[in-house]
């Protein structure tokens, strides 16, 4: 009888929890569109620490060019590296640019590489151009 309730249970989850989060991504994709990034950031921070990779990234950037927030490179690193954890490329990609300028983290080549390596090879599926900018990239590293 339990088995029976798990499977609608879910669902109704699925379908109820879903335009919720959506409605708040989008509403923060909107206000930072307008460059309204306080708007931004507040709609995007809960579902952030709901672990969800593109709300956790989009604060990574904020931080890192410094829109609406004061520029925080070790915040952007945080934003960025739990976005890359759960494998989004672009974190990925970003986060081995702070190591290799140094910008909120200790400069690590290494470190770099393996970002940098991570986030285009999983663009690099999606986007054969990303390959060719690994090239170049690999270029610049020691």
């Amino acid at each position: 009888m339990n088995r029976l309730l798990i499977l609608p249970v879910l669902l109704l989850i699925l379908l109820v929890g879903t335009p919720a989060f959506s409605a708040d991504f989008q509403k923060g994709a909107a206000a930072y569109q307008s460059g309204d990034f306080a708007t931004a950031l507040r709609e995007w921070t809960p579902l952030a620490k709901q672990r969800n990779a593109f709300a956790q990234y989009n604060p990574g950037v904020m931080y890192d060019k410094g829109l609406g927030v004061p520029q925080d490179y070790k915040t952007a690193v945080k934003w960025y590296s739990l976005a890359a954890e759960q494998g989004l490329a672009a974190a990925q990609y970003n986060l081995g640019f702070m190591y290799y300028n140094g910008k909120g983290v200790p400069q690590n080549y290494r470190s770099a590489r393996l970002r940098l390596w991570s986030g285009t090879a999983a663009q690099s599926a999606a986007r054969p151009s990303a390959a060719s900018a690994w090239v170049a990239i690999s270029g610049m590293l020691p």
